[in-house]
This record gives structure tokens, C-alpha cells and sequence, in this order.
């Protein structure tokens, strides 16, 4: 026999393949491969019920059972190694007989009642029979029957026990993908049926991924339920607008109306599953609070004109301003194409670099850029986290990204990579992590310089002196609450042969995030000169923030994240866009509220956003926004800010437009359009052109094909690409050019100790930003807006579960219900930043992250008062 081929592990060891042939045909695999895997290679079908690429092989469904040379019996594909020189046989008449009594044993116990179950048109067992099964049944016995009436096991997901096939895949799915353990099996043999542990429903993620995997109707879509059948849909390909994760999911819609997502198997890095929010909240697509009509203030009202009155309305109030400052702030939701234009709006047309993308905190792009251009990894993320090491810096993967936790997740279980986590809230991934730095709130900073001593005085040649370079000591401490220290974190670092750092954008939300951003960067040239081969990226909760920067809307950088004074990439733009671009960097978003709270701030133009919820200090916001001479918001949906603008233009929503997302991983993927634009609103492009006509000037391009070509004409990240050679999965940008490894930074002096509770937000599990807020699917499921603490702080402040409580600061107070989680550390108090009731931002002040407050009991006699109203209320409502 020839000698095998070799092939080299990721840490440089190299080992042998394997021979095996199947159906005649030879191929070479990898050892630990299974027959199932093999024959996949050849496009050889084997048929499964219980078999799932990520989950661990269960072999119970015996359909997959194949003939082995030299063994007695059948064998399951799925969970039997290959062997050097095995030869496998998957269709002969043993086989064939088998999975004919397999299929007969399930349908003697399967309700025959596919008319009306909502898997019918797309049943793995309809199938399975079709091409395998008996034309007949031996079994003339009664079926079984566990329940008369279908079972709702939560809002979104139903459950037909009768239906099941015991392949176990929900369960699996459940326990070893989600991690939320809400499912569970009872009883043995014929009598097993699958069910919702008592209490275990409390932590379900409600993914609806156990509806996805099942083969059978045995758990559907409650929302979906009855609505269609696979063949009355047209389905779209697109992707999600909730994080920044980049899930690949199918759109589903009958005579333009939407009916319900689902995910493809074979495609996009999720490949079968999503989160509730993918799943269950693209519905906020056909929220009541459309604007319907372009409108402007007219004697202190908002009234709704038509585009051309409005366009009169434009010209005559931007010549009156033309003299002053201008400013753009939109939405990392929108698509490159839209958010390229934007910025050439501003630069070209109102000729200023007074442009940002966030209105929820700052990105200083001076200790942004050497992360971006030294260390950010544009690969797939299944790739980089493949690595010895993954050190997750800051936030909640769990409720920010929940399909990259669900990734990490796996690599920490079956490929042993060693999870690392450094945090001031705990996820759901700790129980998963092999050290975990809890540090105090605003704490990160320190906590990073303090592992970056460890490495540096524990590393290995080559480090001498850096000590001093970070100005740092071996025995600096770090603001850590319960958990893992630092060294131990360090020793994890060390002891893997590679290290990739997964960033959250949360930690920009702080005052501290130059410093954090400057650790960052410490940290991960300390692993290069350890030879860790760090990689690194970042984990958003918007889903095009990439695309955001990379596109240029910010303040100091160019599309392709070029500085704004860099000369050659201004004037070849320049050039090509004709127009002279300011080479001065622009104001941010907090720079330009103060331009506008002292008068300066002629017109400022927001495509998307909502700074009146979002930004801190609500009252400074709406005073600074009432201030500009002119307010353009160009928006889908009635927001807080779009009550106090001038100029209202209805733009086109998800779903209404094509255009592409860069996701976390830097992959550029299409958003496709599968309804018409509602009312009378216009897609965002066409609004740009017009609000450039009302200047009397023209952008060209104007088209999204045409944009997309241009970006990939003059961004070098994206150069050469074509919208026809992003496929399926999408495509990967390039690295941005590297710039010199920049000079290490000192640490910045640890927080002191907090003497009272801080309050952080972020995400929920159920909602995303405002935008998901809309969906009624969602609010079915979580629209109570809630408190969290420690235990020892609740019982140090006499407080219980479920109690309604007072959170106050020194600008405001909102009421709503508690929450008690023993994970979280003292001194800790998270409020989600999804609920519009809250006005959470009333509590907080610009320039100050985290904020203090005091939490104690609602008094009796407000929560009689509140009992018949909503949920949460805030002092201030705006």
C-alpha cells in the first residue's frame, strides 16, 4: 500500500492521513474522521435523523448504518472512526432492508397528520421515507399518545410530543450549542419523550434553534404557526440587522409580507443557528411607528408635506445656514454603500469632517488605529478562535453576540481552547472559561495593564527592559473583585502556542477607553514578542460598526481608515470624487452637541439614529439638538429625536434596500431587499441625492451597484472585490496597511475602590439596541424592563426578587422591577439600555461611565399607583 500522505497541525506537528474506501472509491482523510464524514467528502449520501456536524455523535437513530469489510455487524457512519485501509459498502440490500424497518418502527408511532402540521413540505421524514422507506407497514397496533392538545412550552416555541422521533437533536442543540439546558428527556425506549424541565424554562434563550434542528413538527414556530406553507413563500437570502456577528439568514414572505426567518445549514459562519433576535425580531419591520410622509416644523409643530414641499423647505433653511457649521452623525445599521455616501455628503457637499457613527460613546481613533491597522485579523472567526488561547475582553458575549458565544462556546468544549475572560459583568461563558478576571466597574484598563506585567515579567527572552518601557511592576495590582487574578490569567497566555483577543465594543462607552484601547495594544505586542501570533477582533453590537469605520464616518479617518490628514489618500479621493476635502479631523458626535449648545452648529444632518435615547445626559441632549438652526433626521421609524427636528425624511427600512455589511470578522456579506419601501418612504441613497439637490450640487454615483464598485475602486480594504464574487458566505476584506508597532504605553492608575453601587448598561439577551423594541414577537417574550444586582448587595439593601426598586442618581431616577444574579460582584448594578420607558440615559451624565447610583425599594404607594401602568417608569420622560 503507498505511504500516506502527511499533513501539519496548527502547533507544527505533523501527522499521518487515512486510507479509506467507500462504494470503490479511495480517498485520504484525516485521522479521527468518521465513515459519515469520509463519504461526505465523496458525495456519497448517508442518510441521519440524530447526526449534526457541530454536536457530538448520538448514533441512536440507526439510519445512517453502513456495511464494514471484516466486521459482523452494521456499524453508524456517524460515530465510527476511520481506519487505515478500511473498506465501507453504504447501499447494499441489508442496508436498504434496515433503514426500511428503521422508517417502519417510527411510523408506527408518527401521527398521520402532515395536512396540517406546519413542517409539511419541508419534513426530514417525509423524506426519509420517500427515499427509504417501506410501501407498507407491518404495524397494526393503536398509536401512542403522551398528549391530546399541542403543548406551548414558551411564547415563541410549540410542542407536538406525539411527532417526535427521539433523535435528540433539540436536546443536544439545547445543552451543548445554547448552553441554556432548558430541555430534557423522560422515561426510555418508545415511551421517551422530550420536555421543558420544571424551572428549566426560566433560562431558555427562546432561539427557537431546537424549531430549526427538529426533522419533524414535533416543536414549531408559534408565531409562525398556520400562517404559510414552504411552497406559498418566497425566501431571501440576507443578513441579520441585530449584532455585529453577521448570521446568514433566510426571509421568508408571502405577497410581500413577512411570515418568518430561518437559517441554511450549509451557509454563513451561524450555519444553523440564530437568536431569538435573528430568529423572532425581524417583524419590527412592520412597526406601527413608520413615518409615513416627509414632515417639517412649521409654528412649533411637525406636519407631513409632500417630498417636493419639503425639498422648497431644505433649500430655503440651508442656504440661511450656509455660513455656519455643519455635522452628520449616522447609524451603524446602515448599509457601506449608504454610509460611504453619507460621508461623502458631508465632506464634499457641506465640506466638513465633522462626521461620526455612534451617539452612544466616542471612538478615539488615535488609539484605535494602531489596533485596526497592527492587529486587527479580517479571517473567519471558527479560525481564530481555533487558537491555544481566547481572551474575551470586556461586555457580555452572551447578550451582545449570542451566536459568537455559541461558537466560543464549542471551541471551548471540543476543540479545548483555552477560554480567558476579563470583565466587570459575568456571561453565561465563565462556567466554560479556564480563568476569569472580574474587575470593577471602569476596571478593564487596569485589569489589562496588570496581565500585560504579569507576561512581561514571567515571558520569555526578549522581554528584558519592557518593564520599564510600560512603566509597570510584576506586582501591580489589579482592580479585581471575585474570580481569578491576573496571573492566572497570564499563566493561560502563556502556556498556549497562540492567543487571539475578541474586544468588545462595549468598553468605548467609558471615559477610559483611550487608556483601555492603549492596554489593548500593550497586551497584544507583549504576545507578539512572545511569539503567540496574537489575532485579534472586535466584537460589536451594531451590525455594520466595521463597515462604519472602514467606510470613513468618523471624525479623524478616511474610507479605509485612512487619517483624515494624510495627504495622498485625501487627494486621490479628492480627485475622484472632485471636491476638495478639509484636512482638518472633524468634530465627534459629543463635540458637535457642544458646537450646537453654544449656537455654533448651523445644520446637523442624523441618517438613523437616535441620540435623545441614546446619548448620556438626555437633558444636555435635547436642550443641545433644540439649539441647532436646522435638525435633519432622516429615520424609518418615529423616534425621541425625531420630535424635536425640523426636517423629517421618511427613508427605506431593513429589508427595503440592497446594500452589504461588513461583519465582526471584517467579511463583507449582501443585504438583500425583499419588500417594497412602506408609504412613502425613499430609499436612503435617493435621500442623499436629494438633500445634495437642495444644495444644488449632485453625488455621482448615486446607484448601490455603482457606490459598491467605487468603494472597491478607492478603499484599499476592499479593493478588486465585485458584488457577483461575494457568494454565499461573503467575502473577507483586506488588511488594512499596517502602520509601525507603536511605542508601549504606560498603565493608567487603578480606580479607586468604589464606596457605592455603579451602574453599567449594554444589551439584553432579548433586544438590541431600540430597534428590536419594535418587534411584537420580542415583546411577547421580554417587555419588562429590570434591574440587576448582586445577592449581597439585595440583602445588604433588604431586597427580593421581583421587588419593584428606585434606581437614582444625582440627575434622575427610574423605577422597575429586580433582579437578583448570584454571578454578578458587589458594587455592580446593570440596566438594560432597551427599554424606551426607562429613559436611561435621564440617569446618567455626559463624560462620566459608569455612573453611581442609589437603588433602594419603590415606596407601596407608587407601586399601587403603577400597578394598572407600565412597568418602568423614569422621572424624566423627555
Amino acid at each position: 500500500m503507498p505511504v500516506s500522505l502527511r499533513r501539519t497541525l496548527r502547533d507544527g506537528r505533523e501527522e499521518a492521513m487515512v486510507r479509506i474506501t467507500i462504494d470503490e472509491q479511495t480517498l485520504e482523510v484525516e485521522p479521527g474522521s468518521t465513515v459519515l464524514m469520509a463519504a461526505e467528502r465523496l458525495g456519497i449520501e448517508i442518510p441521519t435523523f440524530c447526526y449534526l456536524k457541530r454536536l457530538p455523535a448520538l448514533a441512536s437513530c440507526r439510519m445512517c448504518l453502513v456495511e464494514i469489510q471484516g466486521q459482523r455487524r452494521l456499524q453508524p457512519s456517524c460515530a465510527t472512526a476511520v481506519a487505515d485501509g478500511m473498506v465501507v459498502r453504504t447501499n447494499t440490500p441489508l442496508i436498504d432492508e434496515t433503514r426500511s424497518s428503521m422508517l417502519d418502527m417510527l411510523l408506527a408511532n408518527h401521527p398521520l397528520d402532515c395536512p396540517v402540521c406546519d413542517k409539511g413540505g419541508e419534513c426530514e421524514l417525509q423524506d426519509m421515507v420517500m427515499a427509504y422507506g417501506p410501501r407498507e407497514s407491518r404495524f397494526r397496533d393503536a398509536k401512542r399518545v403522551f398528549h391530546s392538545e399541542d403543548i406551548r412550552l414558551s411564547p415563541v416555541i410549540i410542542m407536538n410530543v406525539n411527532r417526535c422521533i427521539q433523535c435528540q437533536r433539540c436536546v443536544r442543540m439545547c445543552e451543548e450549542v445554547v448552553g441554556a439546558v432548558a430541555l430534557g428527556t423522560v422515561e426510555k425506549g418508545m415511551d421517551t419523550a422530550v420536555t421543558g424541565f420544571e424551572g428549566s424554562l426560566a433560562s431558555c434563550d427562546q432561539c427557537g434553534n431546537c424549531v430549526e434542528v427538529c426533522p419533524v413538527g414535533a416543536l414549531m414556530s408559534f408565531p409562525y404557526r398556520y400562517k404559510a406553507r414552504p411552497w406559498d413563500l418566497v425566501e431571501t437570502d440576507t443578513v441579520c440587522p441585530h449584532c455585529g456577528t453577521g448570521c446568514q439568514l433566510t426571509v421568508g414572505t408571502r405577497k410581500g409580507e413577512f411570515m418568518r426567518v430561518r437559517s441554511k445549514w450549509e451557509h454563513g459562519l451561524n450555519r444553523e443557528t440564530l437568536c431569538v433576535r435573528g430568529r423572532f425580531g425581524l417583524d419590527f419591520i412592520a412597526s406601527r411607528d413608520r413615518i409615513k410622509r416627509p414632515m417639517i416644523r412649521r409654528d412649533g409643530a411637525l406636519v407631513p408635506v409632500s417630498w417636493d414641499e419639503a425639498g422648497d423647505t431644505l433649500r430655503r433653511r440651508l442656504a440661511a445656514v450656509e455660513s455656519k457649521a455643519a455635522g452628520g452623525l449616522a447609524s451603524p445599521r446602515l448599509p457601506n454603500e449608504m454610509l460611504y455616501q453619507f460621508q461623502k455628503l458631508m465632506r464634499t457637499v457641506f465640506r466638513t469632517n465633522n462626521i461620526d457613527c455612534a451617539s452612544r460613546w466616542s471612538t478615539p481613533f488615535d488609539a484605535l488605529r494602531p489596533l485596526v491597522t497592527g492587529f486587527y485579523t479580517r479571517a473567519p472567526l471558527e479560525e481564530v478562535i481555533g487558537n491555544g488561547c481566547v481572551f474575551v475582553v470586556g461586555g457580555n458575549v452572551t447578550d451582545e453576540n449570542p451566536v459568537t458565544e455559541y461558537l466560543l462556546r464549542d471551541a471551548a468544549r471540543r476543540r479545548h481552547t483555552g477560554l480567558l475572560m476579563l470583565s466587570a459583568r459575568p456571561s453565561r461563558l465563565d462556567a466554560d472559561a479556564r480563568a476569569v478576571v472580574r474587575v470593577t466597574p471602569d476596571g478593564e484598563a487596569a485589569g489589562l495593564a496588570a496581565v500585560v506585567a504579569r507576561l512581561a515579567a514571567t515571558g520569555r527572552t526578549g522581554l528584558g527592559g519592557l518593564l520599564a518601557d510600560i512603566g509597570a511592576t510584576a506586582s501591580a495590582p489589579a482592580p479585581t473583585t471575585d474570580g481569578d487574578g491576573p496571573d492566572r490569567l497570564a499563566a493561560a497566555l502563556l502556556e498556549g502556542w497562540s492567543a487571539t483577543v475578541l474586544v468588545s465594543v462595549d468598553l468605548l462607552r467609558s471615559p477610559q477607553a483611550r487608556a483601555t484601547l492603549q492596554q489593548l495594544s500593550n497586551l497584544l505586542q507583549v504576545l507578539r514578542t512572545l511569539g503567540k501570533a496574537p489575532a485579534m477582533q472586535f466584537l460589536f453590537d451594531r451590525a455594520n460598526q466595521m463597515g462604519a469605520w472602514d467606510m470613513g464616518v468618523l471624525p479623524g479617518a478616511l474610507p479605509g481608515l485612512r487619517g483624515v490628514a494624510d495627504d495622498a489618500a485625501r487627494t486621490a479621493l479628492g480627485r475622484a470624487w472632485g471636491a476638495e476635502i478639509p484636512s482638518e479631523p472633524g468634530a465627534d458626535f459629543d463635540a458637535m452637541l457642544a458646537l450646537c449648545d453654544k449656537g455654533r452648529m448651523g445644520v446637523l444632518y442624523i441618517a438613523g439614529g437616535d441620540p435623545l435615547m441614546a446619548y448620556p445626559d438626555r437633558a444636555f441632549v435635547k436642550r443641545a439638538l433644540g439649539a441647532a438652526d436646522l435638525l435633519i433626521v432622516q429615520d424609518t421609524f418615529l423616534t425621541d429625536t425625531t420630535s424635536l427636528a425640523d426636517v423629517v425624511l421618511p427613508a427605506a427600512g431593513y429589508g427595503e434596500e440592497s446594500g452589504t455589511f461588513t461583519n465582526n470578522e471584517g467579511r463583507i456579506q449582501k443585504v438583500c431587499k425583499f419588500r417594497e419601501p412602506a408609504f412613502e418612504a425613499r430609499g436612503n441613497l435617493a435621500i442623499f441625492d436629494f438633500v445634495a439637490a437642495a444644495r444644488n450640487q449632485a453625488l455621482r454615483p448615486s446607484s448601490q451597484g455603482e457606490i459598491f464598485s467605487e468603494i472597491a475602486r478607492l478603499v484599499p480594504t476592499y479593493e478588486g472585490m465585485t458584488e457577483d464574487g461575494l457568494g454565499a458566505d461573503g467575502a473577507f476584506t483586506k488588511a488594512v496597511p499596517a502602520t509601525p508597532a507603536g511605542e508601549f504605553f504606560a498603565p493608567p492608575p487603578a480606580p479607586n475602590p468604589a464606596d457605592r453601587l455603579m451602574l453599567v448598561t449594554g444589551n439584553c439577551l432579548f433586544h438590541n439596541g431600540y430597534l428590536s423594541e419594535r418587534s411584537e414577537i420580542l415583546n411577547t417574550v421580554a417587555d419588562d424592563p429590570y434591574v440587576e444586582m448582586s445577592m449581597q448587595d439585595a440583602a445588604r439593601l433588604g431586597l427580593s426578587e421581583r421587588d419593584q426598586v428606585v434606581v437614582r442618581s444625582a440627575q434622575s431616577k427610574l423605577t422597575a422591577q429586580l433582579r437578583v444574579n448570584r454571578h454578578f460582584p458587589p458594587g455592580l448594578v446593570f440596566v438594560p439600555e432597551n427599554y424606551r420607558t426607562l429613559r436611561l440615559n435621564s440617569l446618567m451624565r455626559r463624560g462620566e461611565y459608569p455612573c453611581p447610583v442609589e437603588v433602594e425599594k419603590a415606596h407601596a404607594a407608587f407601586e399601587i399607583a403603577t400597578a394598572a401602568g407600565p412597568r418602568a417608569t423614569s422621572e424624566n420622560s423627555g
